[in-house]
Protein backbone atom coordinates (compact mmCIF):
# COMPACT_ATOMS: atom_id res chain seq x y z
CA UNK A 1 0.00 0.00 0.00
CA UNK A 2 2.87 2.34 0.89
CA UNK A 3 4.68 1.59 -2.40
CA UNK A 4 1.48 2.29 -4.34
CA UNK A 5 1.14 5.63 -2.57
CA UNK A 6 4.76 6.51 -3.39
CA UNK A 7 4.17 5.60 -7.06
CA UNK A 8 1.06 7.77 -7.14
CA UNK A 9 3.02 10.66 -5.65
CA UNK A 10 5.81 10.21 -8.24
CA UNK A 11 3.29 10.05 -11.09
CA UNK A 12 1.62 13.22 -9.80
CA UNK A 13 5.01 15.00 -9.59
CA UNK A 14 5.83 13.93 -13.16
CA UNK A 15 2.46 15.26 -14.39
CA UNK A 16 3.03 18.59 -12.61
CA UNK A 17 6.52 18.88 -14.16
CA UNK A 18 5.08 18.19 -17.62
CA UNK A 19 2.41 20.87 -17.13
CA UNK A 20 5.10 23.31 -15.94
CA UNK A 21 7.27 22.59 -19.00
CA UNK A 22 4.28 23.07 -21.30
CA UNK A 23 3.51 26.36 -19.54
CA UNK A 24 7.07 27.58 -20.11
CA UNK A 25 7.01 26.66 -23.82
CA UNK A 26 3.61 28.34 -24.19
CA UNK A 27 4.78 31.54 -22.50
CA UNK A 28 7.87 31.69 -24.72
CA UNK A 29 5.77 31.21 -27.86
CA UNK A 30 3.08 33.76 -26.94
CA UNK A 31 4.91 36.31 -24.78
CA UNK A 32 3.55 39.23 -26.85
CA UNK A 33 -0.03 38.19 -26.09
CA UNK A 34 0.69 38.12 -22.34
CA UNK A 35 2.51 41.48 -22.55
CA UNK A 36 -0.49 43.10 -24.27
CA UNK A 37 -2.86 41.54 -21.74
CA UNK A 38 -0.71 42.76 -18.85
CA UNK A 39 -0.66 46.35 -20.16
CA UNK A 40 -4.43 46.18 -20.73
CA UNK A 41 -5.06 45.10 -17.12
CA UNK A 42 -2.76 47.82 -15.77
CA UNK A 43 -4.76 50.44 -17.70
CA UNK A 44 -8.06 48.97 -16.47
CA UNK A 45 -6.70 49.03 -12.92
CA UNK A 46 -5.76 52.69 -13.16
CA UNK A 47 -9.27 53.46 -14.45
CA UNK A 48 -10.82 51.52 -11.56
CA UNK A 49 -8.78 53.47 -8.99
CA UNK A 50 -9.91 56.81 -10.42
CA UNK A 51 -13.66 56.12 -10.12
CA UNK A 52 -14.34 56.41 -6.35
CA UNK A 53 -15.03 60.13 -6.82
CA UNK A 54 -18.16 59.37 -8.89
CA UNK A 55 -21.71 58.68 -7.72
CA UNK A 56 -22.27 55.18 -6.28
CA UNK A 57 -24.46 53.85 -9.10
CA UNK A 58 -21.99 55.15 -11.69
CA UNK A 59 -19.18 53.41 -9.81
CA UNK A 60 -21.00 50.09 -9.93
CA UNK A 61 -21.84 50.40 -13.64
CA UNK A 62 -18.30 51.46 -14.48
CA UNK A 63 -16.85 48.61 -12.40
CA UNK A 64 -19.21 46.27 -14.24
CA UNK A 65 -17.89 47.38 -17.64
CA UNK A 66 -14.29 47.11 -16.44
CA UNK A 67 -14.90 43.58 -15.19
CA UNK A 68 -16.82 42.65 -18.35
CA UNK A 69 -13.93 43.85 -20.54
CA UNK A 70 -11.33 42.10 -18.38
CA UNK A 71 -13.34 38.88 -18.30
CA UNK A 72 -13.85 38.99 -22.08
CA UNK A 73 -10.08 39.26 -22.59
CA UNK A 74 -9.46 36.28 -20.27
CA UNK A 75 -12.24 34.24 -21.87
CA UNK A 76 -11.26 35.12 -25.45
CA UNK A 77 -7.65 34.14 -24.89
CA UNK A 78 -8.65 30.93 -23.10
CA UNK A 79 -10.98 29.89 -25.94
CA UNK A 80 -8.56 30.96 -28.68
CA UNK A 81 -5.69 29.04 -27.06
CA UNK A 82 -7.61 26.11 -25.59
CA UNK A 83 -4.43 24.01 -25.33
CA UNK A 84 -2.84 26.39 -22.79
CA UNK A 85 -1.85 24.69 -19.52
CA UNK A 86 -4.25 25.68 -16.77
CA UNK A 87 -7.00 26.26 -19.36
CA UNK A 88 -9.77 25.61 -16.82
CA UNK A 89 -8.41 28.22 -14.41
CA UNK A 90 -8.10 30.89 -17.14
CA UNK A 91 -11.62 30.05 -18.33
CA UNK A 92 -12.96 30.23 -14.76
CA UNK A 93 -11.38 33.66 -14.17
CA UNK A 94 -12.86 35.00 -17.41
CA UNK A 95 -16.36 33.65 -16.75
CA UNK A 96 -16.28 34.88 -13.15
CA UNK A 97 -15.40 38.42 -14.23
CA UNK A 98 -18.04 38.41 -16.99
CA UNK A 99 -20.83 37.16 -14.68
CA UNK A 100 -20.05 39.64 -11.90
CA UNK A 101 -19.60 42.47 -14.44
CA UNK A 102 -23.02 41.74 -16.00
CA UNK A 103 -24.65 41.71 -12.56
CA UNK A 104 -23.10 45.11 -11.78
CA UNK A 105 -24.33 46.61 -15.06
CA UNK A 106 -27.84 45.12 -14.89
CA UNK A 107 -28.59 45.85 -11.20
CA UNK A 108 -26.56 48.86 -10.06
CA UNK A 109 -29.21 50.17 -7.68
CA UNK A 110 -29.89 46.90 -5.86
CA UNK A 111 -27.73 48.16 -3.06
CA UNK A 112 -24.07 48.95 -2.72
CA UNK A 113 -23.70 46.61 0.25
CA UNK A 114 -25.02 43.63 -1.72
CA UNK A 115 -22.68 44.42 -4.59
CA UNK A 116 -19.82 44.81 -2.15
CA UNK A 117 -20.50 41.33 -0.81
CA UNK A 118 -20.45 39.96 -4.38
CA UNK A 119 -17.11 41.68 -4.88
CA UNK A 120 -15.82 40.07 -1.70
CA UNK A 121 -16.74 36.64 -3.09
CA UNK A 122 -15.11 37.56 -6.41
CA UNK A 123 -11.83 38.51 -4.71
CA UNK A 124 -11.92 35.32 -2.61
CA UNK A 125 -12.51 32.99 -5.59
CA UNK A 126 -10.06 34.89 -7.79
CA UNK A 127 -7.41 34.72 -5.07
CA UNK A 128 -7.79 30.94 -4.80
CA UNK A 129 -7.64 30.57 -8.61
CA UNK A 130 -4.51 32.76 -8.91
CA UNK A 131 -2.75 30.88 -6.11
CA UNK A 132 -3.55 27.60 -7.90
CA UNK A 133 -2.20 29.02 -11.16
CA UNK A 134 0.95 30.25 -9.41
CA UNK A 135 1.59 26.76 -8.04
CA UNK A 136 1.38 25.39 -11.61
CA UNK A 137 3.86 28.07 -12.76
CA UNK A 138 6.14 27.69 -9.71
CA UNK A 139 9.50 26.88 -11.33
CA UNK A 140 9.10 29.71 -13.84
CA UNK A 141 10.68 33.10 -13.23
CA UNK A 142 8.31 35.65 -11.63
CA UNK A 143 5.72 33.04 -10.62
CA UNK A 144 5.80 34.71 -7.22
CA UNK A 145 4.11 37.82 -8.65
CA UNK A 146 1.05 35.73 -9.59
CA UNK A 147 1.11 34.16 -6.10
CA UNK A 148 1.36 37.61 -4.51
CA UNK A 149 -1.56 38.82 -6.63
CA UNK A 150 -3.65 35.86 -5.43
CA UNK A 151 -2.75 36.40 -1.76
CA UNK A 152 -3.54 40.11 -2.16
CA UNK A 153 -6.97 39.28 -3.62
CA UNK A 154 -7.72 37.07 -0.59
CA UNK A 155 -6.56 39.88 1.73
CA UNK A 156 -8.85 42.34 -0.09
CA UNK A 157 -11.78 39.95 0.43
CA UNK A 158 -11.03 39.85 4.15
CA UNK A 159 -10.65 43.64 4.48
CA UNK A 160 -13.91 44.30 2.60
CA UNK A 161 -15.70 41.71 4.73
CA UNK A 162 -14.51 43.38 7.94
CA UNK A 163 -15.16 47.01 6.89
CA UNK A 164 -17.81 46.79 4.15
CA UNK A 165 -20.55 48.84 5.79
CA UNK A 166 -18.29 51.88 6.38
CA UNK A 167 -16.18 51.89 3.21
CA UNK A 168 -18.40 50.24 0.59
CA UNK A 169 -18.88 53.43 -1.44
CA UNK A 170 -15.20 53.82 -2.42
CA UNK A 171 -13.22 50.72 -1.41
CA UNK A 172 -14.37 48.56 -4.32
CA UNK A 173 -12.83 50.71 -7.04
CA UNK A 174 -9.52 51.09 -5.21
CA UNK A 175 -9.16 47.37 -4.48
CA UNK A 176 -10.27 46.29 -7.95
CA UNK A 177 -7.75 48.73 -9.44
CA UNK A 178 -4.89 47.48 -7.28
CA UNK A 179 -5.87 43.89 -8.04
CA UNK A 180 -5.85 44.46 -11.81
CA UNK A 181 -2.57 46.42 -11.69
CA UNK A 182 -0.91 43.56 -9.77
CA UNK A 183 -2.21 41.00 -12.28
CA UNK A 184 -1.14 43.18 -15.24
CA UNK A 185 2.30 43.79 -13.72
CA UNK A 186 2.88 40.08 -13.17
CA UNK A 187 1.86 39.29 -16.78
CA UNK A 188 4.18 42.02 -18.11
CA UNK A 189 7.15 40.76 -16.05
CA UNK A 190 6.58 37.14 -17.06
CA UNK A 191 6.14 38.02 -20.74
CA UNK A 192 9.27 40.21 -20.88
CA UNK A 193 11.32 37.48 -19.21
CA UNK A 194 10.15 34.92 -21.77
CA UNK A 195 10.87 37.36 -24.60
CA UNK A 196 14.49 37.55 -23.43
CA UNK A 197 14.92 33.76 -23.39
CA UNK A 198 13.53 33.21 -26.88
Amino acid sequence: MGALTMNEIKNFQVEIQQIQQQMQVYLQSHWKLFLAEGIFFILLGVCAMVIPQFFTAAIIIFLGWIMLLGGSVHLGRALFFSNIPGFGIWLFLGLLQIVVGCLFIAKPVVGILTITMLMTLFFAFEGIAKISLAILMRPLVHWGFVLFSGITALAFALVILLTWSETAHWLLGVFLGINMILLGGSLVKISLHHKSVE
